[in-house]
């Protein structure tokens, strides 16, 4: 058993330092974010010790220490490249037991710059509830239960999800880790702007419930052993060396089953492809225009058959489905987050719509070097142009009820009921302008998506993507010029705030229009420049 734990923990080693000898910029990279991550520590440490003596110190140390524990149980879910050693399946041809090689794989986990980081963020909460002989031997103890806890949480999430961690969705999901970083990032935001108005005092009522789950349970032993509550503390503790103890038996089971049992993931029974295939056909084709039209024999219109294909890469290509959710969840959080803090506007709501009118830039991009099928079937202005209507009313089925929605999810937040209909308004006047320079840009400034990594433009075409974007929405946002001065003049103009309800149909018209403008202007480009559109977008 010695000898499996001792050479898994080398094989950690060689698998850290041969990833660092790859590139220069692979180590200087290291040992930046290594720096980085220790000072951050080092800070926590500190501030965690300053807190000694404060009345809601336990309060801070239970939560950090719950947060820790979240922490590491999601991060294996987003960045499955961080650890060779979390896929044990690469170990299944040799000949290892599971309880050993568990042991191995737990001494392993306890390697790296993390684990570092975790100790020191875990001490910095023991010390900061810890108070005489009683409290400190607690808090011995609890460090490293809290530890262990934290590590095999991981190791059991890992072990669980592996299958999908390979697959084609572990790689979706790994691309969505940084929307779901901004996410979090603006509920941190929100939480201490929230704690800042009101004081710590209001984590109080959840750290007493937190403080009996563990790793938390820990370190509120420290604090109960530290007040002279030894039976709490004892219980707490109890918690804390159970929680590691089940943890890992889940972790052996599930490891037993990934090294002995045949992986099926990838495996599709005929007549279930069968039943997938109609499916596909009979639901989304029969919810697509035709508008739902048919062409002659029954076979589907080309607006429908574009359609199908854009909502299929939204849904199943990770790069656009990684561009699709950030846009709706920014354009969600922009206008509640503000609307929740006091400080919003009803006019922030026209961000969902703005947001989402950026995905009809670079539409061509998306296709990558399968655009090419889609060139061949383009041989006049006519065809560009229903190819174009058809991926801007793919992109309408999602955006017009999310606009709408965030619209007047906004409004209810702040009770201006009466500015609804020039918001709603402004919103479809401003996705119609996006759709119409959206269009546009694809085929004058298309650049290649790469399908590997976390890059959205290919290696020199950064300023292509830059003119496009920007571009396009500064043209949008003139053409929208018009339904923003007669808002603007019937708010401020005696009486006319009577008749603002006319800017819903005025905007949701002028946005149709300039639509229809926009993809008639585009078509003649698209067709004549379809080398070159197919050059570009090829490059990745």
């Amino acid at each position: 058993m010695a000898d499996v734990t001792a050479t898994v923990v080398r094989l950690k080693l060689s698998l850290l330092r041969n990833g660092l000898r790859q590139s220069g910029g692979r180590r200087a990279a290291f040992v930046v974010s290594a720096v980085l991550a220790l000072l951050f520590g080092a800070v926590q440490l500190l501030g965690l010790i300053m807190l000694r003596g404060h009345a809601h110190a336990d309060a801070v140390a239970v939560l950090g220490a719950a947060v820790l524990a979240l922490g590491w149980a999601v991060m294996p879910l987003f960045f499955p490249s961080g650890d060779e050693t979390l896929d044990p399946t690469r170990l299944v041809m040799l000949p290892l037991r599971p309880r050993p090689l568990v042991r191995a794989l737990l001494a392993a986990s306890l390697v790296g710059i993390g684990p570092l980081f975790s100790l020191m963020l875990l001490v910095g909460c023991a010390v900061s509830v810890a108070h005489g002989a009683a409290g400190y031997g607690v808090a011995v103890v609890a460090v490293a239960l809290a530890l262990l806890v934290c590590v095999a949480l991981a190791r059991a999430v890992a072990a669980a999800n592996v299958r999908l961690l390979s697959s084609r969705k572990g790689r979706d999901l790994a691309v969505l880790s940084g929307l779901v970083i901004a996410i979090g990032a603006q509920l941190v935001n929100f939480g201490a702007q929230s704690l800042g108005s009101a004081g710590l005092g209001e984590l109080a009522p959840v750290a007493d419930v937190v403080r009996w789950l563990p790793p938390a349970s820990a370190i509120g032993a420290v604090h109960s052993a530290s007040e002279g509550s030894y039976g709490t503390a004892a219980a707490q503790l109890a918690l804390s060396v159970a929680a590691p103890a089940l943890l890992i038996g889940a972790w052996a089971r599930t490891l037993t089953r990934l090294m002995t049992a045949p992986d099926g993931s990838t495996l599709q029974a005929p007549d279930s492809a069968a039943r997938s295939r109609s499916s596909d056909g009979a639901g989304l084709g029969r919810l697509l225009p035709s508008l739902g039209a048919t062409g002659l024999g029954g076979t589907p219109s080309r607006t429908g058959t574009v359609m199908a294909r854009s909502l299929r890469y939204v849904w199943r290509d990770p790069k656009t489905k990684a561009a699709w959710v950030t846009s709706l969840a920014i354009g969600l959080i922009v206008p509640v987050f503000n609307a929740l803090q006091g400080t919003g506007s009803i006019y922030f709501a026209c961000f969902a719509a703005g947001m989402l009118g950026i995905q009809m830039y670079n539409q061509f991009g998306q296709d990558t070097s399968a655009f090419w099928m889609v060139a061949m079937t383009i041989s006049s202005p006519r065809d560009a142009y229903v190819e174009l209507r058809g991926r801007a009313l793919a992109l309408l089925v999602i955006t017009l009820p999310y606009a709408t929605l965030v619209t007047v999810l906004t409004t209810a937040m702040l009770g201006d009921w009466p500015r609804l209909p020039e918001v709603l308004g402004l919103s479809f006047a401003l996705l119609g302008a996006m759709l119409a320079t959206g269009a546009w840009t694809s085929a004058r400034f298309p650049y290649s998506i790469p399908q590997e990594g976390h890059k959205n433009v290919a290696a020199g075409q950064a300023g292509l993507a830059w003119i496009a974007i920007f571009g396009g929405m500064v043209s949008a946002a003139l053409l929208c010029a018009p339904v923003i001065a007669l808002t603007i003049t019937l708010n401020v103009s005696a009486g006319g705030g009577e008749w603002t309800w006319v800017l819903l149909p005025v905007g949701a018209a002028y946005g149709a229009a300039i639509t229809w403008a926009g993809l008639r202007l585009a078509a003649p480009r698209t067709a004549a420049s379809l080398p070159e559109i197919l050059t570009a977008v090829s490059r990745g």
